[in-house]
């Protein structure tokens, strides 16, 4: 019985987690025009933060229902992700300038990509997807970014301050994941490595 090829990395899952990448800048370009005070500039921003972000999802769907799970989509999805939420957490640090978003933001970047190089390093024992935790957390983050991107001014005074809020709980529940799914994915690397070597 002959094995089946695996998939070519020339696939529209994986090109869509290239367009997330490059789309990357657009966003950016978009968020901090007129250091992120022009109002139409950062609705704009925010409709190319939600296309973007949806592809995040298409793709993922795309490669497991077609049979395009890919090496290289297994990494290059997270790094997207990383990419596009790193962006936005430092262009909006940049908006709001107070300690507390550079803060959270520093904290967020630092395990962000202290676990993108650890996929790195643990490749050669075998690539780690993500997880229902890593899931999760980029639904929040990227609800949390939306609500911070989006001008809270086009709204009454009413609204407004329901979106802040809700917006802020929606940060601390991002934070809160993300640092636990730091854990688990730290645990899940040091089994891999564990069983590769018992193997």
């Amino acid at each position: 019985m002959e094995t089946a090829a695996p998939p070519s990395n020339l696939n529209i899952a994986n090109a869509l987690t290239v367009l997330r990448i490059l789309g990357v800048p657009v966003f950016g370009w978009l968020l901090l025009t007129d250091g992120g005070d022009d109002v139409s500039f950062r609705v704009w921003a925010w409709v190319a933060f939600g296309l973007l972000m949806i592809t995040d999802r298409i793709d993922g769907d795309i490669a497991r229902s077609r049979g395009l799970v890919t090496n290289f989509g297994k990494l290059a999805d997270p790094i997207a992700d990383k990419a596009l939420t790193g962006m936005a957490f430092v262009g909006l640090a940049i908006i709001f300038d107070n300690w507390l978003f550079w803060t959270v933001v520093i904290v967020l970047l630092v395990r962000e990509w202290g676990i993108t190089l650890m996929r790195f390093v643990v490749k050669k024992y075998g690539v780690m997807p993500a997880s229902q935790g890593g899931r999760i957390k980029t639904t929040l983050q990227a609800l949390a970014i939306g609500g911070y991107v989006l001008p809270f001014e086009i709204w009454d005074n009413t609204i407004s301050d329901v979106l802040r809020w809700a917006t802020h709980v929606t940060m601390a529940a991002a934070v809160a994941v993300t640092l636990v799914t730091a854990v688990q994915y730290v645990q899940d690397a040091r089994r891999l490595r564990s069983e590769q070597k018992a193997a």
